[in-house]
């Protein structure tokens, strides 16, 4: 089904916008569009592109993991060191066919970071272990105080 194409009124319907909304969407380059006529088409590969949503695999069943990891106790320094390692760790291993997208907050009044990881189901779990063994471990890496291994 890679060749579906819809209507500017089915997109609007779709993604629960206005149809003058996917039409600016379409004449400000963000949505791509041929155009037939005096009619818009949208291929389903172009609206996954808006949505961020990646095209299914042909045959291939499609999983996506949403994961939130809540650490307690962490001041803005030690949540800078973890979010740095974290997003280096998604950056470093970046797969194309397993993208994962992560986002961090940190709330300085409650002490509090959440980890906000969506993706590839194993490609999330890899992400976790890192976040677990860095959690788990002695390192200092939320303490600050590195450390060091002769």
């Amino acid at each position: 089904m890679g060749n579906d194409m819809y209507s500017v009124e089915q997109v609007a319907e779709l993604l629960g916008l206005h149809v003058r909304t996917v039409r600016g969407y379409i004449r400000g380059g963000r949505l791509r569009a041929v155009r037939i006529g005096k009619q818009y088409r949208i291929a389903r590969a172009d609206l996954d592109a808006l949505t961020g949503r990646p095209a299914p695999a042909a045959g291939a069943p499609a999983a996506e993991v949403s994961s939130i990891v809540q650490v307690d106790g962490v001041d803005r320094a030690a949540a800078d060191r973890l979010a740095t390692l974290v997003l280096a760790g998604v950056n470093t291993h970046h797969d194309p066919a397993r993208p994962l997208r992560v986002q961090t907050v940190h709330d300085e009044e409650r002490h509090r970071m959440k980890i906000v990881i969506l993706g590839d189901a194993a490609a999330t779990a890899d992400l976790l272990h890192l976040v677990d063994a860095v959690l788990a471990g002695d390192n200092g890496l939320l303490t600050g105080k590195e450390t060091g291994h002769a």
